[in-house]
């Protein structure tokens, strides 16, 4: 005797005759939707990638509260204390190498800024003689490393009397700064409707006018990553910064950081001290400059 057979629902609409119906409905996993074992996995991986990024700078703002016998101690701080921050501000020059960076950074950032929006601008807007070598050169500079400049430009700025001075590592960190956020700026610039330059000319307004007046206060978020990553460049640098001034006086906070370890001392405790004083003030224009990030940084890729 035969035993009858019902078709069996394996999708929505979809039946396979000659097995049996089941007994309850079949559970189909949604589109997009991970296993708990993918699941779990991707967060494992992301809470193993949080703890490397965030141990490094933790355990050196634990170190900075160490005593100076216990820089190089496994445990946390037993007994925290002030005294490498109070030896840094009080005995070293910190102060005057912070002045020094201050003054380098603050020049740095507002030249590269303008030189780079007004280039960008520049080549986004009008076409002339030599503007596609100019684009591909300014690239060109991005590919050479620091050990292959650092010669060069130290006799150039020697030649031109440069060396211990802060125009001369001003200069040095435009041409790091300036051929990358000309490019940014550059795409930047292209997602602005021309329209707008054609209603400043309109009301009377000559190129720069309708640069300043118009288009730049639509670059905000452009500018902000521009003076960011300007920022950043001039603040971290240290090789330049290192081969170009000499003398406690004239150093930079990067060149006074080596001042505590080196060939003839080993201070730990001062120099992640310093380390994060030197973090704070990045802190600080990253938390000022970081809600137009996200938005320079997308808006330059594509042009719409």
């Amino acid at each position: 005797m035969s035993t009858k057979t019902e078709p069996t629902e394996t999708e929505p609409g979809k039946t396979v005759p000659g097995e049996p119906l089941t007994s309850g409905p079949v559970r189909v996993r949604k589109r997009g939707q991970r296993h708990w074992l993918a699941s779990a996995g991707l967060h494992l991986g992301l809470a193993v990638a949080a703890v490397i990024a965030v141990f490094p700078p933790l355990w050196l703002l634990v170190t900075s509260f160490k005593p100076k016998t216990d820089a190089f101690s496994t445990s946390l701080v037993t007994h925290p204390t002030l005294a490498n921050y109070t030896h840094v501000l009080a005995d070293t020059q910190f102060l005057t190498w912070f002045g020094n960076s201050v003054v380098i950074v603050g020049l740095t950032t507002v030249l590269g800024v303008f030189i780079a929006a007004t280039t960008g601008y520049a080549v986004s807007r009008f076409r002339f003689p030599g503007m596609r070598p100019l684009m591909w050169l300014l690239l060109l500079t991005q590919m050479f490393p620091v050990a292959v400049l650092i010669v060069p430009l130290y006799n150039l700025m020697a030649t031109l009397g440069l060396l211990n001075q802060p125009a001369g590592l001003v200069i040095t960190y435009l041409t790091i700064a300036v051929p990358f956020c000309a490019w940014m700026m550059k795409g930047f610039f292209d997602t602005i409707p021309v329209d707008i330059d054609e209603a400043g000319r309109v009301d009377g307004l000559n190129p720069f006018g309708i640069f300043w007046r118009l288009v730049l206060p639509l670059a905000r978020p452009g500018l902000a990553v521009t003076g960011f990553y300007t920022f950043v460049t001039a603040w971290a640098e240290v090789a330049y910064a290192s081969a170009f001034m000499t003398g406690e006086e004239n150093l930079t906070l990067a060149g006074g950081l080596q001042t505590f370890v080196n060939q003839y001392t080993n201070d730990w405790g001062s120099m992640t001290a310093a380390a994060v004083i030197i973090a704070v003030p990045a802190a600080l224009v990253f938390a000022f400059a970081q809600r137009h990030l996200v938005s320079g940084l997308t808006a330059g890729t594509t042009k719409g």
